[in-house]
């Protein structure tokens, strides 16, 4: 059944109760954080920042990475721009080999002789074991590069090579990503059309930089498609919107900062004590600020490496969504990882069978997804109670969808429920997910005993009424999100507008 839309004033009821209760609870959180400052100081560490502000300095990821942009990664990143560009003006036929070099010359000035003949080394094993053209060992190849990352006597070897562990920490991060173009790349060239799939080509796609230590995942096909095609194509950068684009990174950089400057969230996260006695709206701030980090920070992350490569003349996968308005399992898998998701669905769902070949290889290939994800995550327990949730929800609405397409369960509906009842309706069982979303969410982000305070604050020692509370508040994000993936956002590609308007002159 369609969905009726909102009126407009009923949207904008939604819209500002939802702005409301988030910046109700961020205040909160803000004024928690600040009451707890002295003891999170002790026990967890703040960091002292501009104007005498406290920094919340527990996220690891989001420390490593600025640490690497201020002291190297940055302006490597300007200068792959500035190769990047030169040889597109005078050496267009050869773009992809300047790419190349440049980017060996990068992963060497940035992890060293040894660093860079490990990732040569993988690179020719894997291209030989792409000979061979069996799927099967191409996975088993990756999953074993993948357990040597974590082999003890391996590590050990590894930070010999490096002064900081966060030397030895990029190397770990950029080999657990270039797994992922192995694999892509053997793949594709196990069932290749064409000449393309040679050993330089392997390394023009290992070695690009913009997504060299990071992502965001490229797959080899569409990587290699968009860099022939590009070659004879000759496209004026749109430099306003190229400004545009530059400004909004600046903005999303800056928002980050100050979450963490304003709501110490990861430091409660880390110190259970404040977490256990925070009052009800506290937590429900500290949550949605926590998932709400993790989506600018990857803004930020994803930001710079996408601009690169549409400055390259290429198709960067679409920036995360906005999780605030995503209200489901699959959503959130489609919309936040792009590239990730491309890559699981191509390389692992569909081969696997995917919803096409019936329920029961349905149930096998998303699980079989989910192990990948978290074994490549690092097979921690916590990651385990993660995939182990998103699988059950992933399941859970693929059931409810098909329940709900029986011909005379669709029928009862038809007959009985007006469009806008089933919106409601549809608004109802979204809070629901978006709520086991969230506690999934927090999973992972914080582990598996922050989910446990959670669920037993929220749900056990604060039911029925509080519950009933946090569902109502996620009702009215779930309708905001609904009409903005009805009609607002359809079909979902958020790109900067430089790409789009490169596309515009196609």
């Amino acid at each position: 059944m369609n969905h009726d839309r909102l009126s407009k004033w009923e949207y904008n009821i939604y819209l500002l109760l939802s702005m409301g209760i988030h910046f109700y609870s961020f205040y909160q959180v803000y004024l928690s954080s600040k009451e707890h400052e002295d003891e999170l100081e002790q026990e967890v560490g703040l960091e002292t920042s501009f104007w005498g502000l406290k920094k919340d300095v527990s996220d690891f990821e989001w420390n490593f990475w600025m640490e690497w942009a201020h002291s190297r990664l940055l302006w490597l990143m300007l200068g792959h721009l500035a190769i990047s560009q030169f040889s597109r003006i005078f050496f267009r036929k050869h773009h992809l080999w300047f790419l190349m070099c440049y980017g060996i010359a990068s992963c060497w000035c940035v992890l060293g002789t040894k660093g860079l003949a490990t990732i040569f080394l993988n690179t020719f094993i894997f291209y030989m074991i792409a000979q061979i053209k069996i799927p099967l060992l191409i996975w088993l190849s990756s999953a074993l590069m993948l357990l040597m990352l974590h082999n003890e006597t391996v590590e050990n070897i590894q930070r010999g090579w490096y002064d900081t562990e966060n030397e030895y920490y990029l190397l770990q991060f950029t080999l657990t990503v270039r797994c992922l173009f192995y694999t892509s790349f053997c793949l594709e060239y196990s069932g290749q059309q064409g000449d393309n799939h040679t050993f330089p080509s392997m390394l023009a796609y290992v070695f690009y930089y913009p997504v060299f230590h990071n992502g965001p995942i490229i797959p080899f096909n569409e990587f290699s498609e968009q860099m022939q095609k590009q070659v004879t194509e000759n496209k004026n950068i749109p430099y306003v919107a190229l400004f545009a684009d530059v400004l909004r990174f600046i903005l999303w950089w800056c928002l980050a900062e100050l979450m963490i400057h304003l709501m110490y969230m990861h430091a409660v996260y880390s110190h259970y004590p404040v977490l256990e006695e925070a009052s009800y709206w506290t937590l429900g701030g500290l949550a949605l600020a926590q998932v709400l980090f993790f989506y600018v920070k990857y803004l930020v992350l994803y930001g710079l490496p996408a601009l690169l490569v549409q400055l390259d003349g290429l198709n960067s996968p679409p920036l995360p969504r906005c999780v605030s308005s995503l209200y489901s399992f699959s959503g959130i898998w489609r919309c936040f990882d792009v590239g990730l998701h491309r890559f699981l669905v191509r390389y692992i769902y569909i081969p696997m069978g995917g919803s096409q070949s019936g329920i029961q290889r349905m149930l096998l290939s998303t699980a079989l997804t989910f192990i990948f994800v978290c074994y490549w995550h690092g097979g921690h327990e916590y990651l385990w109670y993660w995939t182990a949730l998103n699988w059950i929800g992933i399941v859970t609405e693929y059931g409810m969808k098909k329940l709900l397409t029986m011909p005379p369960i669709q029928k009862t509906i038809d007959c009985c429920l007006s469009p806008r009842t089933f919106r409601l309706l549809h608004a109802a069982l979204a809070s629901v997910s978006t709520a086991l979303l969230i506690l999934t969410n927090l999973v992972f982000l914080g582990g598996e005993q922050v989910g446990k305070i959670y669920w037993d604050r929220l749900f056990v020692h604060g039911w029925p009424w509080v519950p009933l509370v946090v569902l109502s508040c996620l009702f009215c994000f779930a309708q905001v999100g609904i009409e903005w993936n009805l009609f607002f956002f359809p079909k979902y590609k958020y790109k900067f507008p430089l790409c789009a308007r490169w596309k515009s002159e196609r």
